[in-house]
């Protein structure tokens, strides 16, 4: 998977992220595409915290998941994350989620925009991050 433009980031669910069913809670997923983008980011040189620093700001836009199987305490889930494409002011992502067992838990896309701290209006993608797709 790994490539110009994917990385695949593995998580653990947590025993404390599970609900009353035993399943891990739905909501935790956005964290851990969170995690997921952020480590693909890392991978291609590029870090959150420097971005922050220059006064970038990444807020999501849209988020959409689609849950096919659920996912249970101590499940490693391994995160395949992509860059489908980067526009203007915008990055878009996509996620395959599986658990250790290459069982489908679930697939994800998420667009972020680019915005300046001070003004908090969209601002053209730093070049070190356009210059990726």
């Amino acid at each position: 998977m790994e490539g110009k433009l994917k990385h695949v980031t593995e998580i653990r669910v947590r025993y404390g992220e599970t609900d009353q069913m035993g399943f891990c809670y739905y909501g935790n997923y956005a964290q851990f595409l969170e995690v997921a983008r952020v480590e693909l980011l890392r991978s291609k040189g590029v870090s959150y915290k420097a971005l922050e620093a220059q006064g970038i700001l990444l807020p999501v836009r849209t988020f959409s998941i689609k849950y096919i199987a659920p996912s249970r305490y101590d499940d490693l889930l391994k995160i395949e994350t992509e860059i489908i494409k980067i526009q203007s002011s915008r990055i878009e992502f996509s996620y395959v989620i599986r658990d250790q067992n290459s069982t489908l838990i679930a697939t994800a896309n998420t667009e972020l925009v680019f915005v300046d701290s001070q003004s908090m209006k969209p601002i053209k993608a730093p070049s070190k991050i356009s210059d990726l797709y």
